[in-house]
């Protein structure tokens, strides 16, 4: 079974750092795109930032700048620093990745999610 989990999440002051980590677990034949998506109180989930297997990244125009994802293929781990943090982007972030695994003789792709990480921005 599939499993991804996120850690680095907590209460951070304005202009503050964090460093998120989500590390996918089980049985896989590999992961394609990775991601960090997260939901605000009384919103909806919005991508934070994507990258694919080979690196390319994409950035939400909110995040551009401040935000940087990447990640370990070796460690199966994709990460999120996130510098000059404002209180608008408290909210509870989530990783997800495109995940292919054999099923019998068959490949098959689904994505799956971690069960987020709160990050608070305040003084």
């Amino acid at each position: 079974q599939v499993q991804l989990v996120e850690s680095g999440g907590g209460l951070v002051q304005p202009g503050g750092s964090l460093r998120l980590s989500c590390a996918a677990s089980g049985s896989m034949v590999r992961i394609h795109g990775m991601g960090w998506y997260r939901q605000a109180p009384g919103k909806q989930r919005e991508l934070v930032a994507t990258i694919t297997s080979s690196g390319s990244t994409n950035y939400a125009d909110s995040v551009k700048g401040r935000f940087t994802i990447s990640r370990d293929n070796a460690k199966k781990t994709v990460y999120l620093q996130m510098n000059s943090l404002k209180p608008e982007d408290t909210a509870v972030y989530y990783c997800n990745a495109e995940i292919v695994v054999l099923v019998y003789s068959d490949y098959e792709t689904f994505g799956s999610w971690g069960q987020g990480t709160p990050v608070t921005v305040s003084s």
